[in-house]
């Protein structure tokens, strides 16, 4: 199992850094989203603001397990936003290249219209590991979350198309919350890169392809360390042309939207099974 604190750490000073990818948080690779975290973890060291609110950034290769380069470079710094450039790479190589905005808390307008899907409280439900006690996870980046799907009934009826949807609540292991607010935005970045295939791939059982992320977006609307509990919905509204586009929410355990985003998604064959 992974500690997602300790595996997105990053020495260094001055807008270089340097990370370890782990080998705990590997899905196809090492998980985009966890990738993705780092790197705004690493912005928020060499940010002035400390509210991050927007991440983009692009996948453009696939990184191997081991260290890997960081590179943070201010675009612009202003009395209420700043905008930073982050670019990791190995050997040469560019893995992931992201803007990550920061901003100022401030007076304005307020309103939210984005009510969270009427379902079961977290507690009230019961994780993978219970009702599947003898299915090990597909890959151990599972081992790090603690996963309590809201419609349990889909365990048990079997492998058959569904809906591109995709609906549960999510907890981080060992650890749960962190003060750092830009690694406790990276929780939310995780899940809105990593959920988008299980939703695009609803549809499609068989598996004649698989989707890897070209990109990832999310806005950062608030932040909540003190929720464990976080639930992620998750849906692909479009699919053509090799393209599948994906829109993610995430809400806290008291239900309020923290943050929504998605990604686009290539497909490629998949690889033989084993």
């Amino acid at each position: 199992m992974g500690d997602f604190e300790i595996d997105t750490r990053l020495d260094g000073e001055n807008g270089r850094y340097r990370a370890n990818l782990s080998r705990d948080w590997e899905i196809w690779g090492p998980n985009g989203g966890y990738v993705a975290a780092i790197a705004l973890r690493a912005a928020g060291l060499e940010a002035e603001i400390k509210r991050p609110v927007s991440f983009a950034g692009h996948f453009l290769a696939v990184a191997g397990f081991g260290p890997i380069d960081v590179d943070v470079s201010v675009i612009r710094r202003g009395r209420r936003a700043e905008s930073l450039q982050v670019v990791m790479q190995q050997e040469g190589r560019v893995a992931l290249q992201a803007i990550v905005r920061t901003a100022a808390e401030s007076p304005g307008y307020a309103h939210e219209v984005a009510p969270m899907p009427d379902v079961r409280d977290p507690e009230d439900l019961k994780n993978f590991q219970e009702l599947l006690p003898d299915e090990p996870p597909f890959y151990p980046f599972w081992e790090n979350l603690e996963t309590r799907p809201v419609y349990p009934d889909r365990m048990s009826e079997g492998i058959r198309p569904r809906e591109p949807v995709f609906e549960e609540w999510f907890r981080f292991r060992p650890r749960a919350t962190f003060d750092d607010p830009f690694l406790d935005a990276g929780r939310l970045l995780l899940l809105v890169d990593t959920m988008s295939w299980p939703a695009a791939s609803q549809p499609y059982p068989g598996r004649e392809f698989i989707a890897p992320n070209l990109d990832v977006t999310t806005w950062f609307h608030r932040l909540e360390p003190e929720s464990a509990w976080l639930f992620a919905r998750h849906e692909c509204p479009i699919a053509e042309g090799g393209l599948m586009g994906t829109v993610g929410n995430v809400w806290s355990r008291d239900r309020r939207l923290l943050a929504s985003g998605g990604a686009q998604l290539l497909c490629v064959p998949a690889p033989p099974r084993e």
